[in-house]
């Protein structure tokens, strides 16, 4: 039987959807916010004694990253729920990770946390080293379309953002047979780096009004965050998502996506052309 965490997630949900016809059970710590025809159970990393029985008859399971926190929190996370899979008798876990790319990131170090203490375990693993989400630049799109100017702190750099969508196919074809992907772990990012230009150009043809790209500066970022009420953990994570991406080191694109999709990836372009077009 296959488990996914993370159950009201916006990965988690993509992913059971595509378990249709598969033995599985989604785990959540907020079980009522789960929308999902099969079984569910509560899950909850920050209550390890929810875990064991929780993990009961689980032969895969897919552990999405518990973020959302400082990393000591979010390391303890992971690590309490790793070894609960591992006492259960889980047999496989697939984590989702971060792109090999994402290393300067202010999140990354849980990341590379788990994957050592996964490698260093008694399961079998698979490690998704997911690229930054093509659906975190469709706020700003939105934004854009509605005010006619896109401005952030993306200078001239480039992100391989990936689809959501792809990364659930991937992942659910891996859940739905690991032993093939055993030891293993993939690059998944996308296949054309965009930026603050190009997402500009995409939000004006949906929505049919000219947009301008404006390069802001972090520093007016993050006052932004802070008028917004983030909370104090989030903003440098944030803050340095977009200096990762001006600084061009996001933007590479080799990906092992397309070989485990068998096809070719979703276009990042057309992901935020059809939700500005949807909300315009």
């Amino acid at each position: 039987m296959i488990m996914v965490t993370g159950g009201s997630g916006g990965l988690a949900r993509l992913v059971v959807e595509r378990l249709a016809g598969v033995e599985h059970v989604v785990g959540s710590r907020t079980p009522d916010q789960v929308t999902s025809d099969g079984p569910v159970r509560r899950i909850d990393f920050d209550d390890p004694a929810t875990l064991a029985e929780g993990m009961r008859g689980v032969d895969t399971m897919l552990l999405i990253s518990a973020g959302y926190a400082d990393d000591d929190v979010v390391v303890a996370r992971h690590g309490a729920a790793i070894d609960a899979a591992e006492q259960a008798g889980v047999r496989h876990i697939v984590y989702t990770s971060l792109t090999a790319a994402g290393d300067h990131l202010a999140f990354a170090l849980a990341h590379r946390w788990t994957e050592r203490r996964l490698m260093a375990g008694r399961t079998d693993w698979t490690i998704l080293r997911n690229g930054i989400y093509a659906e975190m630049s469709i706020p700003e799109a939105v934004g854009a379309a509605a005010t006619g100017s896109l401005t952030g702190p993306l200078g001239d750099g480039r992100l391989a953002a990936v689809a959501r969508e792809d990364l659930a196919d991937v992942t659910a074809r891996v859940l739905a047979n690991p032993v093939p992907h055993r030891g293993k772990v993939y690059e998944l990012v996308g296949e054309h780096a965009i930026g603050g230009i190009d997402i500009a150009a995409a939000a004006a043809e949906a929505s049919g009004r000219d947009i301008a790209y404006r390069p802001g500066s972090l520093d007016q970022l993050r006052k932004a965050l802070v008028g917004f009420g983030v909370p104090d953990w989030q903003v440098p994570i944030v803050v340095s998502t977009y200096s990762n991406i001006a600084a061009g080191f996001l933007a590479g694109t080799d990906s092992d996506l397309r070989v485990l999709l068998g096809c070719p990836p979703r276009s990042t372009l057309r992901v935020i052309a059809a939700a500005v077009s949807g909300q315009t």
